[in-house]
């Protein structure tokens, strides 16, 4: 990551590139660690977000050696149970909110992805990680049960007997075992990381908005409905889309044999 991100003092650094939203976790000194003031700064940038039409994709990464080391256990040490409470109230408002946004969010990972990390990793629709990227729900290690929706969220992505081993066990898994088990969808060398984290956000962000928001809500909702309750969430869904812009350009360009350019309305 840049200098310019490492300089700044806020714990969550932001910058938009045309559509695209781009959160730096930026506690580089404590690999991204989350302690309140960071919690709480993604959530308010995720509630921003969620309000903000002009938005079309989002990227979240993390400044330095590592993309999130889990919670700040530093902080915790002296008065456990408070810091946590307000730790973890400032985290789930900020999982609610990523999860609520209607535009696509890409994780983008290096290094280390621990604890609060894995979670943060989870609820984002796509990941990208780095040759060498290490990945441990690491809950059980400091005798504690998880947070952040992973134990919602894990058993969706990796299976439910999968997911009693990651989350019992503690072990760390490479880069290779995260995109075989579906934790990750790409792998990249490290150089290449932020190029090509940009280069799909890209590809994500020049799509059709309001048809990806709905895609995503209908994947992620469907595991609570059962198939009739899906068909008509379905049906709801594609007539909403055939009411925008971008359906019906789209059909032009389809029956004219020319490629589709999508607005994003």
């Amino acid at each position: 990551m840049s200098s310019t991100l490492e300089s700044t003092r806020s714990p969550l650094a932001v910058d938009r590139d045309g559509d695209v939203v781009h959160l730096h976790l930026n506690r580089p000194e404590a690999l991204n660690a989350l302690d309140v003031p960071l919690a709480r700064a993604l959530a308010q940038a995720a509630r921003e977000l969620c309000a903000d039409p002009q938005v079309r994709a989002v990227v979240l990464s993390g400044v330095g050696r590592a993309f999130c080391a889990g919670g700040d256990l530093a902080q915790m040490q002296a008065d456990p149970v408070p810091v946590a409470r307000e730790l973890i109230e400032a985290l789930h408002e900020a999982i609610v909110h990523l999860n609520a946004l209607r535009s696509p969010v890409l994780a983008s990972v290096h290094g280390v992805v621990a604890g609060a990390g894995v979670s943060l990793l989870l609820v984002c629709d796509l990941a990208i990680a780095a040759e060498g990227t290490r990945f441990n729900l690491a809950y059980v290690n400091v005798g504690a049960s998880c947070d952040g929706g992973s134990s919602w969220s894990l058993p969706r992505v990796v299976g439910l007997r999968k997911a009693f081993e990651i989350a019992l066990l503690g072990e760390t898994l490479d880069a290779a075992e995260a995109l075989r088990l579906g934790l990750v969808n790409r792998v990249v060398p490290v150089a290449e990381l932020e190029a090509q984290t940009r280069r799909l956000a890209q590809q994500l962000a020049s799509g059709p908005t309001r048809a990806l928001g709905e895609m995503k809500q209908l994947l992620r909702g469907s595991q609570q409905a059962s198939l009739r309750e899906q068909l008509d969430a379905e049906a709801a869904a594609f007539l909403r889309c055939a009411a925008t812009q971008d359906f019906n350009d789209a059909l032009s360009a389809f029956i004219g044999k020319r490629p589709a350019r999508f607005a994003g309305r």
